[in-house]
Formats: C-alpha cells, structure tokens, sequence
C-alpha cells in the first residue's frame, strides 16, 4: 500500500516517466510512426492525469513543503518552482486541446498547438522531477 510519505517520489517517477514519453512520442512521429506516436502521447497524458490526481491527493494530506535550502538557492528553486507552477497550469488545457486535436483527426491544427504543447509540456515534467529534488534530496526539510 502506497502511504502519503511515498507520494512525492511516485510524483517524481510519473513526471520522468511523462518526460521519457514525451520525448519518444517526439521521436515517433518525425520518423512517422503515427501509431507509437498515439500511444507514447496518450500514454504521457494518462500519466500526467495520475500525477496530477496524487499531487492534489498529497497536497489535501500532507499540506505544502517548505523548502529548507539556504542562501543563493533559494532564489534558483523559487525560480524554479514559480515556472513550473504557472506553465503546469498552463499546459492542462493546451494538452487537452491538442489531444482533442489529434482525436478529431484535425491534424493541421492538431500540430500547430502541439508545437507549443509539447516543450511546455516537457519543461514542466523535467521541472518536476527538478523540483521533487531540490525539496526532498538536496534539501530535505529536518
């Protein structure tokens, strides 16, 4: 049984595992492999979708962490973390209409959102794994 305490790191897994697939999803269609490609983005969505259920979870739970780190870090990881914060709020309704896209097989518009949907989409799943880092490894709160 997965308790609270192991919700950070499971967030963490999902984004890397999010970013990984964002970026053979990529890799699929600039070779044109359209249905590796369908199933590497569904599958990140899928994922991103689990991720963002756990997060609110953990955060009804356990309420908001404070991060520990001192000095010229701080300004990094609130950089950071301000970034991730406003483009992932950001990227679930530009995820939304770009699927909504592609599923309405409407690809000329499908690929002009994606182009701003998936680096967006990539930075805030790297961005979290940076931050679960920076919060819980680098600077565990004592």
């Amino acid at each position: 049984m997965i308790s609270i305490s192991d919700l950070p790191v499971v967030n963490a897994y999902l984004n890397a595992t999010s970013a990984i697939l964002l970026i053979v999803g990529y890799l699929c269609i600039r070779r044109r492999k359209d249905l590796a490609h369908k199933v590497c983005m569904g599958t990140a969505f899928a994922t991103s979708t689990i991720f963002l259920i756990s997060y609110l979870i953990l955060r009804y739970y356990a309420g908001m962490s404070r991060f520990a780190g001192q000095g010229w870090i701080r300004p990094v990881y609130f950089t950071i973390l301000t970034s991730h914060t406003l483009l992932a709020a950001t990227i679930l309704p530009m995820a939304l209409v770009t699927l909504s896209r592609a599923l309405k097989e409407r690809f000329d518009r499908h690929v002009r959102i994606a182009r701003w949907t998936l680096p967006l989409w990539l930075y805030v799943s790297v961005t979290g794994v940076v931050v679960y880092w920076m919060l819980y490894q680098l600077y565990p709160h004592p």
